[in-house]
């Protein structure tokens, strides 16, 4: 289930709703199909009210269920033919169509083989083609890379922004942290609420309100705080077996910071030895966005100490 979920899907991007088995992903994406009744709020396709006119906001989805859903008796032509019907494509669009499609999926080596015969790729790659035989204007996948080799994931993803830059809008739900990065935008779903929506940089910098930068340096003093207007806390310090002293700060904006924390450092009498970028990673700003505890940093910053 959801609860109060407010989300706005731009026009001709890749959004990737992203979250734990259970968060409600598949839920929402079925009351978007029109196949779940929300118990309120309104959900608008291309400008229509499904509630008030489903069948014309159909015309405008094509949809990739998780789970393979066609017809294993028939061949992938057969298929593509039956869903050009169901479609109700003119005979002449539905030839084009398939003959297009054949190529952007890259099944037309396989068009005679019974669907049924295919590998869980092939299967996945003629659902997709069935998804586009309509043209849609919005694409709806629902996990469309679990249990997918990370050869064929990559190149999935490479196949969805090919059709992102066509003009198609991509609803993706995936609980794969790393593929989101080639997302537009993400949305984090827990239990059911949206906890954060942005770029993937902005969900990383949502976990400290900033950029993460690592320093090592010597002095003889100890680094206690530091004032500078771009920096927007001192997060972590530590002393090393050398005598040197290692800090984490989080800073406003991480380009324009680092050619200035050289020149503070040497007029505050020290000596900087490292200075580099702490990675937050996607799993790191999803565990800490949706734990609703104290942010664990040293989890966060592993392996920088």
């Amino acid at each position: 289930a959801v609860n109060g979920l407010n989300l706005e899907i731009n026009k001709g991007e890749i959004f990737a709703l992203l979250g734990p088995n259970g968060a409600g992903k598949t839920t929402t994406v079925r009351m978007i199909m029109g196949l779940l009744k929300p118990t309120r709020g309104k959900i608008f396709v291309d400008g229509i009210d499904i509630s008030k006119n489903l069948s014309e906001a159909k015309k405008r989805i094509g949809y990739v269920p998780q789970f393979f859903s066609l017809y294993e008796d028939l061949t992938v032509l057969e298929n593509l033919y039956f869903f050009g019907k169901i479609y109700d494509l003119p005979k002449n669009v539905i030839n084009e169509r398939i003959r297009e499609l054949l190529e952007v999926v890259n099944l037309r080596e396989h068009k005679d083989k019974l669907a049924g015969n295919l590998s869980g790729g092939l299967k996945r790659r003629l659902s997709f083609a069935v998804a586009l035989l309509h043209d849609p204007k919005l694409l709806i996948l629902d996990e469309p890379t679990a249990g997918i080799d990370p050869p064929l994931r990559r190149a999935f993803w490479k196949m969805f922004k090919a059709l992102r830059n066509e003009g198609k809008t991509i609803l993706v739900t995936t609980h794969y942290m790393d593929e989101t990065e080639h997302a537009d935008r993400i949305g984090l779903i827990s239990r059911g609420q949206l906890v954060a929506i942005g770029t993937p940089t902005e969900i990383k910098r949502k976990v400290f309100d900033g950029d993460l930068i690592r320093i090592v340096f010597r002095g003889g003093k100890i680094l206690t705080e530091l004032n500078a207007p771009w920096l927007v806390r001192l997060l972590r310090r530590e002393n090393t077996a050398n005598g040197e002293q290692e800090v984490v700060l989080i800073v406003k904006e991480l380009a324009s910071v680092l050619p200035k924390i050289p020149i503070v450092l040497k007029k505050l009498g020290f000596e900087p030895i490292l200075i580099e970028p702490v990675s937050v990673t996607l799993e790191d700003a999803f565990i800490a966005l949706t734990s609703g505890g104290e942010i664990n940093v040293g989890e966060i910053i592993r392996g920088y100490w």
